[in-house]
């Protein structure tokens, strides 16, 4: 493996690099949209029943404790209450966007690693065939031995290129997804605490 990847030229260093750290993005986000939901129906329940009981203050001093995007959401909805209830949803939803944006976090650097390393790839094969070409020019048209270096690391390189970028691909459009329901629960959840709210 070593051996392969010492063959592949100065561009495997790169390559590496982006496949790093694209899994290390995935598997920070994917704790952090774990820790969200893990304390999302547990929150909005508590709030729930603070509020059925009339305990406002208290509702406001959970959401005050915790960090979590609900939390955040919803101490501005519950420190506003008693105004209208377009008013409340206006208020959420400026919150949502914000907290929407820090779940999409390090996602756009991960759809970057996606793409360009198909072109490092892509470099490596041109680099590579430049050096075969000029095995060439100066040999001329030399045996396979002193071609192969050239060909051998054009080839591994695109392949390379290629390993890293469609898991890192699939990790992009998993991870999206995921951030996308994630916000639409919080939605949901925040949408049925203002209800009680209204009420």
């Amino acid at each position: 493996m070593i051996d392969f990847f010492t063959r592949g030229g100065p561009l495997m260093y790169p390559i590496l690099l982006c496949s790093v750290i694209g899994w290390a993005i995935f598997m920070e986000r994917i704790f952090a949209f774990i820790k969200v939901r893990r304390h999302l129906i547990p929150l909005q329940n508590s709030v729930k029943g603070f509020l059925q009981k009339d305990q406002a203050k208290e509702a406001v001093d959970l959401c005050t404790q915790q960090k979590t995007p609900l939390a955040k959401i919803l101490l501005v909805v519950l420190k506003n209450r008693g105004c209208q209830r377009s008013y409340l949803k206006s208020l959420a939803e400026e919150v949502g966007e914000r907290e929407a944006i820090s779940l999409q976090r390090y996602l756009g650097l991960l759809g970057t690693i996606a793409n360009i390393t198909p072109l490092l790839g892509l470099l490596g094969t041109v680099l590579g065939m430049i050096k075969a070409f000029n095995v060439i020019a100066t040999q001329g048209m030399g045996t396979p031995a002193t071609l192969g270096g050239g060909i051998s690391e054009a080839l591994i390189t695109t392949a390379a290129g290629l390993t890293v970028a469609v898991p890192m691909l699939l990790l992009h459009r998993y991870l999206s997804s995921r951030s996308e329901r994630l916000v639409l629960e919080l939605e949901e959840a925040t949408m049925h605490i203002i209800d009680l709210v209204e009420e």
